[in-house]
């Protein structure tokens, strides 16, 4: 999105007066009754997106019911156009949304919403796809919720190494002393899926996992796209794979799926998200382990700082921002407990 012109005058007051606020220091004068909040979503159809945003759906309306505050959330899917995601903001500033919450289709290419956002005084709370720190530093009025990736690759790629510590024969499937596995990454450019790929393995590494990788594929976070690349794989490296390490659940699930139909069921597949597809699986057995993140507090950080931002109060300190702008969620494992303890 290009941003509009202005008269040079006009656009110099609106600026000057964007920089003399911050979260902590507007409309402290008349506290609002009401608050507009437009988030876009980089994809409405991805599914720990999905669980994020009925989440928020139900956060929005407990702070309303807690704070006395009508909240009206405007919900729009990007369907992963950038230029989409552009009109969208500039229909959310038009509309006077007070805050806006973004989940970006490309993280590098956020400044077309922080341009719009800054010009019109509008606060903006981006979540699960980090806008680079360039981008971030631009205006204080601009957040980042999510979860450090690093520490995901490192949680799930521990999973396994304690699995083999503890009981080597259920990661070593056939007792060669080495564990073949394949990668299923998400897309190419998300900094998550490249740190995910580099951490998760080089922890295992670290742990002491004899690991050999038969091969990868970037199957862009989508489950129908990973179940044909573990498709393709079973057929290339039969009774090879030991171990299939996924960047989510939902990549995680179509290689259960391939190896469903070829009804294999001794691999282990690893994913991240605990989406609820996710956590369906490892109840069921079939996906060894996931990585999920804190959901109730990564909405309601979502919810409650764009809230803050919008009445001007200061950020809530149960919810502590590093640099003053980066909430990292927690997260933890979650194991099969039958593989776990069998």
């Amino acid at each position: 999105m290009r941003k509009k012109k202005f008269l040079p005058g006009l656009l110099a007051v609106i600026t000057a007066g964007v920089f003399l606020t911050s979260c902590q220091g507007v409309g402290k004068e008349e506290r609002k009754s009401s608050l507009r909040i437009g988030i876009s979503l980089y994809r409405a159809d991805d599914t720990f997106i999905n669980n994020i945003r009925g989440i928020i759906e139900e956060k929005a309306k407990e702070y309303e019911r807690e704070s006395g505050i009508k909240v009206t959330l405007d919900i729009q899917d990007a369907k992963g156009s950038q230029n989409t995601q552009n009109s969208q903001v500039e229909r959310f500033i038009a509309l006077e949304c007070d805050v806006l919450c973004i989940n970006p289709v490309d993280r590098m290419d956020a400044s077309g919403i922080i341009d719009g956002a800054m010009t019109a005084g509008v606060p903006v709370v981006f979540f699960n796809r980090q806008p680079v720190e360039e981008d971030m530093n631009r205006w204080d009025q601009l957040y980042y919720v999510g979860v450090d990736a690093r520490e995901t690759a490192i949680l799930q790629g521990q999973m396994v190494v304690d699995l083999y510590q503890e009981q080597p024969e259920t990661v070593d499937l056939n007792g060669d002393g080495v564990v073949s596995y394949v990668m299923l990454e998400g897309e190419t450019s998300h900094q998550d899926s490249l740190i995910r790929t580099e951490w998760s393995i080089q922890t295992l590494k670290d742990g002491g996992v004899p690991i050999e990788k038969i091969t990868g594929g970037i199957a862009n976070w989508e489950r129908s796209q990973a179940s044909a690349l573990m498709e393709q794989w079973l057929s290339e490296y039969p009774d090879k794979i030991e171990l299939v390490v996924s960047n989510n659940d939902d990549m995680a699930l179509g290689a259960i799926d391939a190896l469903e139909r070829a009804q294999i069921t001794e691999v282990n597949v690893i994913g991240i998200d605990g989406t609820t597809p996710g956590l369906e699986a490892l109840e069921n057995g079939s996906l060894l382990g996931t990585v999920s993140a804190n959901k109730e507090l990564y909405a309601s950080a979502i919810v409650e700082l764009a809230a803050g931002c919008a009445l001007g109060e200061a950020p809530p300190e149960e919810y502590p921002l590093t640099d003053g702008k980066y909430y990292w969620t927690p997260q933890e494992i979650l194991i099969n407990k039958i593989k776990e303890n069998p």
